[in-house]
């Protein structure tokens, strides 16, 4: 079935485990995100490691240790957390990326960009605070 949108799998994975941890009053370990929301535990634990990187995450390791936010919930934002895992979000002139076009109205109506612009102000709108 064709989508229109679709998020990718390390994205929604960074989303929900970062709404989980913030909700969570102790560390959260990858094992128990997994539980919780169904994805694999190694591809959880390689995206956690990014946004540990990122400094959005705090790690402790070992058999107690887990995950906790980094920062204040209130000031992470849903498109801070996308945009470390896929990149920055920007809106071109062309929705395709085509460099050379032979038309002079855009045959798609622009709709792409203007969907990629509500997204991003969707994201940067909504807070992990949002959530808890």
């Amino acid at each position: 079935m064709s989508k229109i949108f679709a998020l990718s799998e390390a994205s929604s994975i960074a989303i929900h485990s970062m709404v989980l941890i913030a909700r969570s009053e102790s560390v959260l370990n990858a094992g128990k995100v997994a539980n919780v929301t169904g994805f694999s535990k190694n591809h959880i634990a390689k995206v956690l490691q990014r946004l540990v990187k990122n400094d959005m995450l705090n790690s402790v390791r070992g058999p107690a240790g887990g995950f906790s936010l980094k920062k204040d919930p209130k000031s992470i934002s849903l498109l801070d957390i996308y945009q470390t895992i896929e990149g920055n979000l920007d809106i071109g002139d062309c929705p395709l990326s085509y460099e050379l076009c032979g038309f002079d109205l855009c045959l798609i109506g622009n709709v792409v960009n203007k969907l990629t612009a509500e997204f991003k102000k969707f994201l940067q709108e909504q807070t992990l605070q949002s959530y808890l």
